[in-house]
């Protein structure tokens, strides 16, 4: 199969280079000239473990991949063409922008001239693929193409193997012809045993919502009892521990913490809510985890505030929103971080991978080399996100380099025992 991906953002990308993992011929499709000339030279845009080896492999090796500004050169002779452009957030509302979506099912409708399956990959609304084959429809025959929702469920970090060895792929199509073809498609996961979930396109593009609002709930629902155990004198981690041991609950995504963010997770709560609002549904429970999450925030800046004196400098280490990503959008780390600073305080940062894009985020913010350089003369430090260079730090070189020895430890990484032996004012989450 030869394959056309619009987009060469994270899903975009990542997806291109796994289909070409799997031996298709892949053609990634962007208007900016100089993110494809990065591609062209095998440089992934942004950073995620393994995509660099990727890209060098199907570009230089196999040729499998390649790169282009136009969608009317390519889509000739591709027999399926993948939607996977941004759906950000709309300014001042919370509903998403689909006008990146919208612009490409018009350029597809231009330029189909045999038949082609066109995939929603982004992240969309329901009734957004239905749109899609409306627009597509004003201008061509039906008998030329299908449309379909295949939701991604990519976690920065762990892409590659997340695209390789997913727990599913949904497929929501209309007509038995797009699901043998979608089918097709993803057989070299018939191996692995993925489990492949035929359904309607509207509940293939809610499965998406829904998985990640619940997963951001389990978020907000843990940061709730951790404020809870703070005040009782409880420990949230073995809270946690005890409660993910129970089947029916599970651990992962109970680890309590300054909130959820990045780029999927707050857009995508909003987008559902917005969404369920439109059709006078009231997800009551959703607009809750909004809400906590949002006001989490403040209570991490207030906490800190509360026990670090005015215009003190902070070493804050990682401004990602997560580890093994460089990734800044909606990190809780960077609000966080800009809060202090909007408060008076200076703050000396420090990310592994991070640094470049959020000095594009705050030019405010101070960045070093090194988690050591960063700690020097400050009166705090502040662990904002587990990265694992973080998780074993020389405290007793650190101790010297301190102005005071306090230490949030947003994550949860260290035991507070350990720190308060060398003499640290420790607070945790959730302890």
């Amino acid at each position: 199969m030869n394959l056309t991906i619009v987009g060469t953002g994270y899903v975009g990308l990542v997806t291109g280079a796994c289909f070409a993992e799997f031996g298709y011929s892949v053609k990634c499709i962007d208007k900016d000239s100089e993110r494809l000339e990065k591609l062209k030279s095998g440089k992934c845009p942004f950073y995620e473990p393994g995509m660099d080896e990727l890209l060098d492999k199907h570009i230089n090796k196999t040729k499998l991949i390649s790169f282009d500004s136009s969608l009317e050169n390519n889509l000739k002779n591709s027999d399926i063409v993948f939607i996977t452009v941004g759906t950000p957030t709309k300014r001042l509302e919370d509903e998403a922008d689909l006008s990146f979506v919208w612009q490409v099912a018009e350029e597809i409708a231009e330029n189909i001239n045999k038949y082609c399956l066109v995939v929603t990959k982004s992240t969309v609304p329901v009734g957004t693929t239905r749109e899609v084959k409306k627009i597509i429809s004003n201008k061509i025959d039906e008998k030329l193409f299908d449309v379909v929702s295949n939701p991604e469920f990519l976690r920065e970090g762990s892409a590659i193997d997340d695209f390789i060895r997913p727990d599913r792929v949904v497929i929501g199509t209309d007509n038995k012809k797009s699901e043998t073809i979608m089918k097709e498609l993803y057989r070299p996961l018939f191996l692995k045993e993925t489990p492949i979930v035929s359904t309607s396109i509207e509940t293939s593009e809610i499965i998406k919502y829904a998985s990640n609002s619940f997963l951001a709930t389990k978020i907000a629902f843990i940061n709730e009892v951790a404020d809870l155990c703070e005040v009782v004198g409880a420990d949230v981690q073995q809270v946690a521990y005890a409660m993910g041991i129970d089947k029916r609950i599970g651990s992962k995504f109970l680890n309590a913490g300054p909130g959820f963010g990045g780029s999927c997770f707050p857009k995508d709560v909003k987008a559902f809510s917005s969404t369920a609002k439109k059709k006078d549904v009231d997800l009551s429970i959703i607009n809750a985890v909004n809400k906590s999450n949002q006001e989490r925030i403040k209570k991490i800046s207030d906490k800190i505030i509360s026990n670090i004196k005015q215009n003190s400098t902070i070493c804050f280490l990682g401004l990602s929103f997560k580890p093994n990503t460089d990734d800044v959008r909606d990190s809780t780390s960077m609000k966080i971080a800009s809060s202090l600073f909007e408060k008076g305080y200076k703050l000396q940062c420090h990310d592994p991978e991070a640094m470049k894009n959020a000095k594009k985020e705050n030019s405010n913010l101070v960045f070093f080399s090194s988690a050591y350089e960063a700690c020097e003369g400050a009166s705090a430090i502040i662990i904002g996100t587990e990265w694992n260079e973080f998780r074993a730090l020389n405290f007793n070189k650190i101790s010297k380099i301190l102005k005071e020895k306090i230490i949030f430890d947003l994550r949860n990484i260290y035991i507070p025992e350990d720190l308060k032996k060398l003499g640290f004012e420790y607070y945790g989450t959730g302890k």
